[in-house]
């Protein structure tokens, strides 16, 4: 049985929320604000945070941040917010999946129980090298050229997913459910945000790519640019 933590400042969907996933076999603790949830991550480590970003003490992106700080606990935003700006926003500040209201039940349950099977899942024995990149997954750096990149939460996982697969075409689609969590649908544009990111710190351009191979209508793929 897993435990989650819910913040939600709305006592009507908290409640709601609370009863639905207890009947799904969650232990389910609730918080009303920002704070009082952190509190609790911190002392009770729960398993799962589901969380809202229209709190009354604190930005709801900010409150990503700031448990990202302090714990590793896979984080689902729970909010009636579907532009994709803030989607893109929670996510690369930390938020590992993003549910819209009204949601269902059953989904959010799908997908708590999905986080948790690859948080279970034990991580690679050996760094990966794509030619002169060097992925370790284990202490979550990469190094270029022997040089160390500086690269944010969604940046590495994005790289990563398609250092598992190199020379592999993997679609954003894939790369929507295994990096952000949205098997059952996400915005296209939060891939190529994140891959113009991580483009620039490899030092290179759509236009002019090394290491990232864009292939139009399909995905993108990662290579060996001295083997192309």
């Amino acid at each position: 049985m897993s435990s989650i933590l819910v913040i939600e400042d709305d006592p009507a969907i908290r409640s709601a929320v609370q009863r639905t996933m207890a009947d799904r076999g969650h232990a389910v603790a609730i918080a009303a604000s920002g704070m009082a949830g952190l509190e609790h991550v911190l002392t009770e480590r729960p398993d799962v945070v589901l969380l809202d970003l229209g709190l009354p003490d604190v930005d709801g992106l900010t409150m990503i941040a700031m448990i990202r700080a302090a714990s590793t606990v896979p984080i689902i935003v729970i909010t009636a917010r579907d532009d994709d700006v803030t989607i893109v926003k929670a996510l690369d500040a930390g938020a590992d999946d993003y549910v819209v209201k009204p949601f269902g039940a059953d989904q959010v349950s799908a997908r708590i129980r999905a986080l948790l099977r690859r948080g279970a899942a034990p991580s690679a024995s050996e760094p990966i090298r794509v030619g002169d990149l060097v992925i370790d997954e284990r202490s979550r750096t990469v190094h270029l050229a022997g040089e160390p990149l500086e690269l944010a939460r969604k940046e590495f996982d994005l790289l990563l997913a398609l250092a598992q697969r190199p020379g592999e075409v993997v679609t954003k689609r894939e790369l929507l459910a295994d990096v952000w969590r949205q098997a059952y649908g996400g915005s296209d544009r939060t891939v190529d945000v994140h891959l113009s990111w991580l483009r620039r710190k490899l030092g290179e351009t759509a236009a002019e790519p090394r290491y990232l191979i864009s292939v139009r209508g399909v995905g993108v793929r990662l290579v060996d640019p001295g083997r192309t």
